[in-house]
């Protein structure tokens, strides 16, 4: 499936008005705001210049685009580190930028969030074997993206065992 090209190009000008308002809204990633402009039809020359002007104006800021990525994604919608940095490699985010933002994260927030979650899950899972719970514990927070050694640990000192 195609995308379908813009019908018109628009000026440096109006793409620059258009991309502040977009960044202005929520923070964005380079490769967000490159896809946007592109698909409102900017050229590519015109399109580094204004990226660099919004950089210039603090609209742009990769670094700031992942701390709120990973504090919103952790407390809203509680995702784990592995997680996390998926959607940020995705958002074209380069690596040292990750691993400073995901650095950031507060461990006892981090910790907290894994327990709620277990928690609320276990709630569900009264399976008749410990086994089956506590597996059907581990594959959740798994695929939400936290570590397996951390998952383990707040299982066994939490309660959640049975």
């Amino acid at each position: 499936m195609e995308k379908e090209k813009p019908l018109k190009y628009i000026d440096k000008k109006t793409a620059l008005q258009k991309a502040e308002a977009y960044c202005a809204y929520q923070e964005r990633s380079q490769y967000e705001v490159r896809t946007k402009l592109l698909n409102l039809g900017l050229k590519f020359q015109e399109l580094e210049e204004v990226i660099t002007a919004l950089i210039e104006n603090n609209f742009l800021n990769e670094a700031r685009f992942a701390q709120a990525f990973t504090q919103g994604k952790l407390r809203m919608k509680g995702w784990g580190r592995n997680k996390i940095k998926q959607g940020l490699v995705a958002k074209g985010v380069s690596v040292p930028i990750i691993k400073s933002a995901l650095q950031k994260i507060n461990k006892e927030e981090y910790t907290d969030k894994l327990i709620d979650i277990l928690k609320k899950k276990h709630k569900e899972y009264q399976f008749k074997d410990d086994y089956g719970t506590k597996n059907k514990l581990i594959k959740h927070a798994l695929s939400r993206g936290f570590e397996y050694d951390l998952i383990f640990f707040v299982l066994n000192n939490n309660g959640l065992k049975q």
